[in-house]
Parts: C-alpha cells; sequence; structure tokens
C-alpha cells in the first residue's frame, strides 16, 4: 500500500518536475549519478545526510526545502490551529556515531520549537569529540538511563532519568552516557528565532551522518550493516508538510 508521506525519493521527482528537467539534467545539476538519482525517485536507495546537503547546495535550496512539499506562502493567520502526532515511523532518524536522532513532527514547517528524540551512545567527552554549538536554546529531559553533560562553561552533572536540563545552545555542549550506562533515551526540544534551526541541527551531523534507519526507542539497537556491503536501506519517512 502507498505511503500517505512523501519519500525523499517522491519529494526530489517533484522538483525535477517542476523544473522540467530529466534524470540526466538532474544529475548533471546535482553531481549526484543518475543511477543513484533513479534509485532513490524509486524508493529503492536513500541519500546520506553529505549528499542532501551536496544536492541543497548545488540546487540553492535550504536544506529544510528538501523535507517538506512545495506550497504556496500564506500570511500566517492569529490562531493557526496546528497539529501534529509525533509518531516514531514517521520521524526523520539520522544515525551518528554518537547519536541516534529521531527529528519529530517533519510535516510542520517553519516551526518555533524542534522536537527530537536522541539515543546517546558516547561514553566519554574522548569519544564524543568537540562540544557542538548552535543558535538558541534546548531543554532536555532523560527518559531512560542516565546521562552525564558537558558545558563549555560548567563542571560536569549527571542527570538520572525523569530529571532535565535547560541550556543556551550557543555555549558549548555535549550530552554522553553516563558511568555504569550502556545507553540513554532523551527527550530534547530546540527553539530558537532562526527559521532555519532545523538545517543548522542537521549540519551539525556533518560526514558521520548516515542513512541507516535506527530502532525505535525502547527497542534493542540492531547490529549495524558493514558499510562495504550492499545493503537495502530502509528508506527515511518524510511527512507532508502543512503551512
Amino acid at each position: 500500500m502507498t505511503s500517505p508521506h512523501p519519500t525523499i525519493g517522491g519529494l526530489l521527482r517533484s522538483l525535477r518536475t517542476r523544473k522540467g528537467w530529466t534524470l540526466k539534467q538532474m544529475s548533471e545539476q546535482s553531481g549526484i549519478p543518475l543511477s543513484t538519482l533513479s534509485k532513490v525517485e524509486h524508493d529503492r536507495l536513500t541519500l546520506s545526510y553529505d549528499k542532501l546537503l551536496q544536492l541543497s547546495q548545488r540546487l540553492q535550496l535550504r536544506m529544510s526545502e528538501l523535507f517538506a512539499e512545495q506550497d504556496e506562502v500564506a500570511p500566517e493567520p492569529p490562531v493557526t490551529a496546528r497539529r501534529s502526532i509525533g509518531r516514531i515511523e514517521d520521524a526523520i532518524r539520522v544515525n551518528t556515531d554518537n547519536y541516534d536522532y529521531y527529528y519529530l513532527c517533519p510535516e510542520l514547517r517553519r516551526k518555533r520549537m524542534i522536537p527530537v528524540l536522541t539515543r546517546v551512545r558516547a561514553k566519554s567527552i574522548e569519544e564524543f569529540g568537540e562540544l557542538v554549538h548552535h543558535s538558541g536554546e534546548e531543554y532536555i529531559h532523560v527518559l531512560e538511563g542516565s546521562i552525564q553533560v558537558h558545558t563549555e562553561f560548567y563542571d560536569p552533572i549527571v542527570l538520572q532519568a525523569g530529571e532535565s536540563v535547560y541550556i543556551d545552545s550557543n555555549m558549548g555542549h555535549a550530552y554522553i552516557a553516563a558511568e555504569g550506562c550502556e545507553e540513554a533515551l532523551l527527550l530534547g526540544v530546540c527553539s530558537s528565532s532562526d527559521e532555519q534551526l532545523l538545517e543548522s541541527l542537521m549540519t551539525l551531523h556533518g560526514d558521520e551522518a548516515g542513512s541507516t534507519v535506527a530502532p525505535p526507542p525502547g527497542k534493542s539497537p540492531a547490529p549495524r550493516p558493514a558499510a562495504n556491503k550492499a545493503h537495502a536501506t530502509p528508506r527515511k519517512r518524510i511527512a507532508k508538510a502543512k503551512a
């Protein structure tokens, strides 16, 4: 049965149709091989973050435009009555060495808040690497396990399940699994006046971001496929955008 939620392939096909391009022309414009684009459009392959970034840069599109269908932008009414159900199967999912991210409610564009579930695997700040910075503020609530919070101007603290922290996201920060904790699950809410907040968050993943879809929170993570194996990667589900 066809999914009601547009996929990356469907969005790229719509974009190509609007521009009146053939697959070959799309390949030439984006720098992505024709065979790869064909598989993506037919939902037999997904694109890793670095390829999506390349696509947006070459086509001069914001990253957020690749995660939403195009429609006419209308002035926001005083009462929007917007609503989105945060189902894990509809989340934009990104895997990195340190985290598995689930960006919830992706069908709403121009959100004032970005809700995200995060599975934390890094167990030391050395393993994590450099602290991250991005615009705005964020609230992190520990759902399962325990974490150690590292920030640029404060000593590290340990948070247990049920505890939370609110920080200035411009300050360098990192969340790692606390001692004795194999994995932790967090609910985060990021907020910023930056309309490109989602794009800014996605750029934090850099080249380490993979296209493998992580198991839903609460389930044991499946073994990751080796990078050199031909593995059928489940596609990311991108929900229909609402104004």
